[in-house]
């Protein structure tokens, strides 16, 4: 029995924050910043009042909406962000409550920017159990909420959006293949909100040193990056038998264009197989990944080979293989079924 992608839902905040109003906040100019990281402008949720959970449950709305899903049939949500609406209730439980799952569970899992990778092993893992027939990954985050922008550093990366998947179990060869994770806990300190947790609760002398907003040092995290995501992309494809001859498509991780096309030069995969989205929504954390998908969900065929990878704080990294499989049935197309045989009915009564 293996997992496989069956439904893709996605959302992203209306209010746009483009390179140029950025440029009146920071010391920078909008062609610099694209010329860095590729990115345009990006989606903030806080100027609509909307939190983590808003978003997540948006983007599993769009799913249940585009494709034929019963929402009451859902096993469990696994829910992956580094921006929960609390420090202490799960974001998941008010996700489940918007989105009526009344007989499944879920869960938050926090492993940043590898959070939805690390959510797909996981409830991959719960299908192929065989004691959980359906359940939706969702990344979100709001990252607006932990960015400082008085801090040109890190102002000009980060937006808000989620991306949601349906998996289901299937007995065919598509579904997600075997997946490499790694964790390495001597980055923290390159990439972190330094307090607002155990280690440094929140107090008025943190709150003046701006410490609940990101930290990073760019350039070492940048680096950490190319060389975490080829060369796991490389063991991934290995464990799975497969060539980077035989990689249809790749989804890395939305976190800088040059890096993206970095770890495509170093894989030697052409730069038109990879998905890149970067330019309208930055980095957008635990979404990324599945916002791509989303975004470029009619480009991937059944039985194509699609890699995924990906790198963030922590730190932590993976790269996993899917045979993209069969997917649900769209509700529009249905529904224009039933036109045509109520059509049809009419006709010959």
């Amino acid at each position: 029995m293996k997992a496989t992608i069956t439904a893709i839902g996605g959302f992203v905040p209306s209010s746009i924050l483009s390179n140029e109003m950025i440029s009146r906040m920071v010391d920078t100019t909008g062609e610099w910043i694209e010329k860095r990281t590729g990115i345009k402008e990006r989606r903030i949720a806080t100027d609509e009042n909307l939190s983590t959970s808003d978003l997540a449950s948006a983007a599993i709305e769009n799913l249940l909406d585009t494709y034929e899903v019963d929402r009451l049939e859902i096993d469990g949500l696994v829910l992956a962000t580094a921006t929960p609406d609390h420090l202490l209730t799960p974001t998941a439980s008010k996700v489940c409550e918007k989105n009526g799952f009344a007989n499944a569970f879920g869960f938050d899992l926090n492993g940043a920017c590898s959070g939805f990778l690390y959510a797909l092993e996981m409830a991959t893992t719960m299908i192929e159990s065989g004691r959980y027939k359906k359940v939706i990954v969702v990344g979100a985050d709001t990252m607006s909420s932990i960015v400082d922008y008085e801090d040109r550093n890190t102002c000009i990366l980060f937006g808000d959006g989620a991306g949601a998947v349906l998996l289901e179990k299937t007995e065919s060869e598509y579904g997600v293949m075997k997946s490499i994770l790694r964790t390495d806990g001597s980055g923290t300190s390159s990439l972190l909100v330094p307090a607002g947790g155990s280690k440094v609760p929140s107090s008025m002398q943190s709150i003046l040193h701006r410490e609940h907003f990101i930290k990073q040092e760019g350039s070492f995290v940048f680096k950490k990056a190319v060389e975490s995501m080829t060369s796991v992309s490389q063991d991934a494809l290995l464990s799975n038998g497969l060539s980077v001859e035989d990689v249809d498509w790749v989804v890395p991780h939305q976190a800088n264009l040059r890096i993206i096309k970095s770890v495509s030069e170093h894989l030697n995969i052409s730069i038109e197989k990879v998905k890149v989205n970067i330019e309208k929504y930055g980095n957008t954390t635990s979404a990324t990944i599945p916002l791509c998908l989303w975004d470029f969900a009619a480009d991937f065929k059944e039985g194509q080979n699609v890699l995924i990878t990906t790198f963030g704080a922590g730190f932590s990294w993976g790269a996993t293989c899917v045979k993209w499989g069969v997917m649900r049935e769209l509700k529009a197309v249905k529904e224009s079924k039933n036109d045509n045989l109520l059509e049809h009915d009419l006709m010959y009564q």
